[in-house]
């Protein structure tokens, strides 16, 4: 699989990540292990988890795999912190939060160092200067090796990256973790380009459109899916429109073009986007992981890239960038 760097940074991740919001809860150890073998076997180096999955069961699992199955030296391991389990405050990213955060997911881990840590989400209630100093912290202390933001909008991660690209004493951000997907390009208005012009790799969430570009929901929920979960229908249901009934029906209409599958389809797409550095892959089964691993065998030709692009484009208004008024 090929490697990209991470931002202007020299970190090497594969351009598939393997997500792990799954495991602890849906997906079990025996389930976790297949995945894992065969994401390595694939040429897969990064591996996404948060401090939060599965209230750390993520984390935990996959310190017992790096144990058994897969060397740590051959993984690249981002986590998150800041998210947090309260009903009146969402996330909590105080230097203090953070860094104990920190110190819990290298217990889990099982390892003295994460390659990637990320904070979760911005928090309104902490100056972005104390959040941003627990980063150089991390650096500092060698608890992790590089940083990033997550769910940062344009002028949040516009300031975050200056803030910490103006002195000797502060790490530069290697990446920003967001959503992105022929479903959901609203990081096209400011995100994206901040990020280019900042230098900040993009890790892509949800490439497949939280599941509905694989096209199994174009006739029916099923039974098995997440739209059909007590805990993740509310976040399959945004997707499940007539806009994006007419984006799957093209994916899946050039997925028939191509021989392929509307999931290699969609993720080829997201995965070759400028900017975008890894597309992070969240599968329950290994079937569906192994099927999602096969997009490296595709590349969009221009022309069905172009009609992808036109049928799922983003309405622009001012002052978003490349505005236009019709």
């Amino acid at each position: 699989m090929e490697k990209r760097h991470l931002g202007r940074t020299g970190l090497r991740v594969s351009r598939l990540g393997l997500g792990t919001m799954t495991w602890g809860r849906d997906t079990d150890e025996h389930e976790a292990a297949e995945q894992l073998k065969e994401f390595v076997d694939a040429g897969g180096t990064l591996v996404d988890t948060a401090d939060v999955y599965a209230d750390g069961g993520a984390e935990y699992l996959l310190s017992r795999l790096t144990d058994n199955l897969i060397p740590r030296s051959e993984l690249v391991i981002a986590t998150k912190a800041g998210s947090v389990p309260d009903s009146d405050r969402r996330f909590d990213t105080s230097r203090g939060h953070l860094l104990a955060a920190l110190d819990g997911s290298l217990r889990r881990l099982g390892t003295d160092y994460v390659d990637l840590w990320q904070v979760h989400a911005f928090d309104p209630d902490t100056p972005a200067d104390e959040t941003l100093h627990a980063l150089d912290i991390a650096v500092s202390s060698g608890r992790a090796r590089y940083v990033g933001v997550s769910n940062y909008s344009g002028w949040q991660l516009a300031k975050a990256a200056a803030r910490q690209g103006a002195g000797p004493d502060r790490v530069p951000l290697a990446g920003t973790q967001m959503e992105y997907s022929l479903l959901q390009r609203g990081i096209e208005r400011e995100v994206l380009p901040a990020a280019l012009d900042a230098g900040v790799g993009l890790l892509a969430s949800s490439p497949l459109g939280r599941g509905v570009l694989t096209g199994k929901y174009r006739h029916a929920v099923p039974q098995d899916s997440r739209a059909a979960s007590p805990y993740l229908s509310g976040f399959v249901q945004p997707y499940l429109d007539d806009r994006s009934r007419r984006i799957v029906d093209a994916v899946s209409t050039a997925a028939d073009g191509l021989a392929s599958s509307p999931l290699a389809v969609a993720l080829a797409w997201v995965r070759d986007r400028p900017g975008v550095t890894a597309a992070l892959v969240g599968a329950r089964t290994v079937v569906q992981l192994r099927a999602a691993l096969s997009v490296e065998a595709l590349t969009l030709p221009d022309e069905i890239r172009g009609a992808l692009d036109d049928i799922s484009a983003p309405v622009h208004r001012y002052p978003d960038h490349e505005w236009s008024e019709l």
